[in-house]
């Protein structure tokens, strides 16, 4: 039973691990709220569904190109064009199994054995991930809460090496909800003019779960977008994570590679996901609004909860469904004979006891928080934050 060393290299998803067990403890009749899924708990709109039917009525049942249908990729110009004023092809568009193969296609794309991709903490899981199984060495830059968990320029500019190809920005961020101003993004786009060796991943995937106003890409800098390549998709916007669409727009140099790689892999994406798809970025965005909005009144209620609790340090998130609140103040408590060493334990401790599932902070490279989804119902929100203060002050 001798595996590759490539995938001895790569660690579990503590994300999908922790929705496991909360799942596992689920079936024995426990009445676990799931904090620690990342996607929305909304449908599917309608009328995206209703485009799905007609394209299996309509006999979309066969390979579509690998880089995914003309209409789709031309949908997406359109959006790119109509909200990011920015200017791309459909020969600039590839179209992946959601916005997770796309980004491992450009960094399996771009990274050499050796290559050093800039990974501001805390971090996406499957980041530091990806960038191993390329054979690439993660460097990971520290933001903390009292940065808003966002990089500054001199950061930047102190991680950069001659062996750095690429820089992973997201923003909206997962795990924070921390979303970069313009003047921020201007910050980093002009340390990285002068550095034309390192190209950007900007994985917008929490582009519309938005709370502070238009969202902005690093895409729109003229000195580097060049360098840029833009990933996003339709599962968290339009509640569709299950349909498994997602996309990069960049280079024409850079998408040309990634279709050679996914055509012998997978091939292009499935053909109704892509109809679909095409239908959530052409109709109204009307359901795109309802949902955001609900999001941020869950949001509101969410840091408000937090707050009260003592030994929290929360932030104010400006995106995505996450809150990221610092615990360690709880290290190296107890509570009967179970001792709360890290954040893992902290989680493992509220699942098991409060019977909320959390995930620790140490997979997304900040030890000291955990991130709870707040993609759930208020009720959920406002019992699972009690349990959560209760066990809490269980500890000593």
């Amino acid at each position: 039973m001798q595996l590759s060393e490539r995938l001895n290299r790569l660690s579990p998803s503590e994300t999908l691990a922790m929705s496991q067990k909360s799942n596992e403890l689920k079936a024995q009749g426990v009445d676990v709220i799931n904090l620690s899924v990342g996607e929305p708990d909304f449908n599917t709109p309608d009328h995206i569904k209703e485009a799905a039917k007609k394209a299996i009525d309509e006999n979309y049942s066969r390979y579509s190109p690998v880089a995914g249908y003309p209409a789709l990729r031309n949908a997406i110009v359109a959006k790119l064009k109509n909200e990011n004023g920015l200017d791309y092809t459909a020969a600039q568009i590839s179209c992946a199994n959601g916005a997770k193969q796309s980004v491992c296609n450009t960094i399996m794309a771009l990274i050499n054995a050796g290559d050093e991709v800039i990974i501001p903490a805390p971090y996406w899981v499957s980041y530091p991930e990806m960038v191993k199984l390329a054979d690439g060495t993660p460097v990971t830059v520290a933001a903390g809460i009292e940065q808003d968990f966002k990089i500054t320029p001199s950061q930047l500019e102190a991680a950069i090496t001659p062996k750095t190809k690429l820089l992973i920005l997201c923003s909206p961020s997962n795990p924070t909800g921390s979303v970069y101003s313009v003047e921020e993004l201007a910050g980093l786009a002009a340390v990285l003019a002068k550095h034309p060796q390192v190209y950007i991943i900007a994985d917008e995937i929490y582009e519309h779960i938005n709370y502070i106003g238009k969202h902005q890409s690093i895409a729109q800098f003229a000195e580097i977008k060049d360098r840029v390549v833009v990933v996003n998709g339709v599962s968290k916007a339009y509640a569709m994570t299950g349909w498994r669409i997602g996309f990069i727009a960049g280079p024409e140099w850079i998408v040309k590679a990634v279709n050679k790689l996914q055509g012998q892999y997978t091939s292009g994406p499935c053909s109704v996901s892509q109809k679909a798809a095409e239908a959530a970025y052409t109709g109204t965005q009307a359901p795109v609004e309802e949902m955001r909005k609900a999001f941020e009144r869950r949001r509101d209620l969410i840091v408000k909860l937090a707050k009260e609790i003592p030994g929290f340090e929360v932030n104010m998130p400006q995106g995505a469904f996450y809150l990221f609140p610092k615990c360690s103040s709880y290290f190296g408590k107890s509570a009967g004979d179970r001792k709360i060493n890290n954040a893992a334990d902290l989680a493992m401790y509220l699942l098991e006891v409060a019977h909320v599932a959390c995930v620790g902070g140490g997979a997304f490279g900040a030890p000291e928080c955990i991130r709870m989804s707040y993609a759930t119902s208020d009720e959920n929100i406002v019992e699972a934050m009690n349990r959560i203060k209760k066990a809490l002050a269980d500890l000593k």
